[in-house]
């Protein structure tokens, strides 16, 4: 279980929209292994005036917010940021300009299929990788 929120200052992926969010699935995918079925991927593009940059960062700055169940290793965490960021830069995004947060949550906090948790539903797999 995945669910990824990147946010960017609107207008400049034009039509690239959907493909910039099956990128990071992608990363997603090849490094922790969730697959696409188990992915929520949005896009949040904020106007400029409503979206203030770190100093020093382009028009192209890129916040990527990943929600998933705990239990991942540093090394796998490490290779998915390192594959994001191969893969946005296909997008022209500066590799200085991606910024990823993780949330770990366990099994324990996510409800799927109508309410139910989803350790109840066998999903309680554990994570390893």
């Amino acid at each position: 279980m995945a669910d990824v929120l990147a946010e960017v200052r609107g207008g400049w992926l034009g039509s690239d929209r959907p493909g910039f969010l099956l990128a990071i699935g992608a990363a997603l995918e090849e490094t922790l292994r969730v697959p696409p079925g188990d992915q929520v991927l949005r896009l949040a593009e904020h106007a400029p005036e409503n979206l203030v940059l770190p100093a020093g960062r382009g028009e192209r700055f890129t916040r990527i917010e990943i929600t998933l169940v705990a239990g991942r290793s540093g090394e796998a965490k490490h290779a998915l940021y390192r594959a994001i960021v191969a893969r946005l830069a296909e997008f022209a995004v500066p590799p200085g300009d991606v910024k990823i947060v993780l949330v770990e949550v366990p099994w324990d906090n996510v409800s799927v299929r109508g309410g139910h948790v989803a350790s109840e539903l066998g999903r309680d797999r554990g994570v390893r990788v």
